[in-house]
């Protein structure tokens, strides 16, 4: 039944073009969670990465400090030839790539032996804090210093790894230090993915920036602590929360670890906008397509119903002209019949009453021969508008029922009220003053045959408009201008039953 609901169709395409978008939608969102997590399975891989590797550096070079200091526990070492102790207590990872050196440092901090030189450097480093923290306290174990510009020509910044030397009785004997040069984070970090906007940094647990990317030099020691995000790394071990960083201001996504062993913190940061870039373009030619085949879908379906619309409507036209006569507009004969059809079952099921008019134009042929066809056709129209004009009941009918005859169906109408109906039209036709010479009137006149079940019964429909056109003709035989109700002989005598002519 859509077909005959134009409105229906584009109310579907409403939905429809809503369903497609809803699904567009989940799918976008299934798409954007998709590529969080890939960014996050990306920032946590570089995240485990790196501190393997700088755990494994790390670890290596704290072996090659309790390497120095287990050799200085052993009896006679200091007592050897500098050249062989030098070689027995610095082993190949002093030497390494963004190794700086190794120093064994007394309880004054001055340099006794040194993995660069046989003859130790003249330096004091009493003031440095890894020394300090040694000095303070027995059981630091492996100190990492805050990032510091070292004596070594062309070393750059660095940072100490140290261990604490005590005497028999467990007091200060100095330290043992190795520097590690900061460009060997630098160069770990620059080899990671992140991203256009992405950071990582490596702070120690106190907050104390130690290599950070992008690179600044001017952020490199610089202390975090009470900045939101460094508050959420202190938290837990490791864990991940969106953030903003303190330094740039850029919103991020934060995987972070505490490196086991050593009082470092880790993190690794990807821009939310660089997570969501290649969501976005997707998300733009997704969105468009959908958007243009929902308004191609809501277009189409407009036009379908516009165009369903004026096929209803020539429909509708097609049906009215089937059931209307052409020249007059009343109902055609079909029509009356159907309509008085199902009125006569109605009536033999609850005995309401029933009447039925036949109309004939008094003398039309005549009418014709003397004024035309055309001046024929205009007074048929005038007859059919007093007809009209005097059958106004919802359930009344009016037909032109062949030729210059006409037909009314009165449903719950006795026969004084079908023929005060049939008056009152007779009346209105010869108001009209339609010259007809030939009419012993001299106007145009009709004449009404009137049936009513109210005072017949009839063996069927058929013979009810029969005794209707029986009483016409006698109408037409008494003199014209008149109307007579079935059966004329018994009805002659009452009362409101016009059955003479009205002048």
């Amino acid at each position: 039944m859509v077909t005959r609901r134009p409105n229906v169709v584009i109310v579907i395409s409403f939905l429809l073009a809503g369903a497609i978008a809803a699904i567009a939608i989940w799918v976008l969102a299934q798409m954007r969670d998709d590529a969080l997590r890939r960014a996050q399975d990306s920032a946590l891989n570089v995240t485990l990465l790196v501190q393997r590797d700088v755990s494994r550096n790390l670890e290596l070079y704290d072996l090659s400090l309790r390497a120095v200091i287990e050799g200085l526990q052993q009896p006679g070492v200091v007592s050897l030839p500098p050249a062989i102790r030098q070689m027995l207590l610095f082993d190949g990872a002093a030497s390494a790539k963004d190794m700086g050196s190794m120093l064994v440092l007394d309880q004054a901090g001055n340099v006794r032996f040194d993995s660069q030189s046989v003859t130790p450097r003249q330096i004091n480093v009493a003031d440095r804090d890894y020394f300090v923290a040694h000095r303070n306290a027995s059981n630091l174990g492996l100190y990492i210093s805050r990032p510091y510009m070292s004596h070594q020509k062309g070393a750059g910044e660095s940072i100490a790894l140290s261990r604490r030397l005590s005497n028999p009785d467990g007091s200060f004997a100095g330290v043992v230090v190795g520097t590690l040069r900061l460009t060997y984070f630098r160069r770990l970090f620059a080899g990671m993915n992140l991203g256009n906007s992405g950071s990582m940094a490596l702070l120690l647990s106190d907050g104390t920036m130690l290599m950070r990317r992008p690179y600044d030099p001017k952020i490199i020691g610089i202390n975090l602590t009470g900045t939101p995000n460094y508050t959420r790394f202190t938290q837990q071990d490791s864990g991940d929360f969106f953030g903003t960083a303190a330094i740039d201001g850029v919103e991020r996504w934060y995987a972070f670890r505490h490196i086991d062993g050593f009082p470092l913190l880790l993190d690794v940061a990807i821009s939310t906008s660089d997570i969501y870039a290649g969501w976005r373009h997707r998300a733009w030619i997704i969105g468009s397509l959908i958007a243009a085949l929902d308004l191609t879908i809501i277009a189409l379906a407009r036009l379908f119903s516009e165009q369903l619309k004026r096929r209803l409507e020539v429909e509708e036209a097609l049906r009215v002209l089937a059931r209307t006569d052409g020249l007059t507009g009343l109902n055609n004969r079909r029509t009356f019949e159907e309509h008085a059809e199902r009125e006569w079952l109605i009536t033999q099921r609850t005995g309401r009453s029933l009447s039925i008019l036949l109309i004939d134009v008094d003398n039309f042929k005549g009418f014709n021969d003397l004024y035309g066809h055309s001046a024929g056709d205009d007074a048929l129209m005038a007859v059919a508008s007093c007809i009209d004009g005097n059958v106004r009941r919802p359930g009344d009918i009016a037909a032109r029922y062949g030729g210059e005859e006409f037909a009314v169906l009165l449903p719950d109408t006795n026969e004084l009220g079908a023929a005060m109906i049939a008056e009152h039209i007779r009346a209105a036709v010869q108001a009209l003053e339609l010259r007809h010479v030939a009419s012993a009137h001299h106007v145009l006149t009709i004449s009404v045959g009137i049936a009513s079940t109210a005072i017949q019964r009839f063996a069927g429909y058929r013979a009810f408009v029969n005794a209707a056109d029986t009483t016409l003709y006698e109408a037409k035989d008494a003199g014209r201008n008149c109307i007579l109700c079935y059966p004329v002989a018994a009805r002659a005598d009452t009362p409101g039953l016009v059955t003479q002519p009205i002048r």
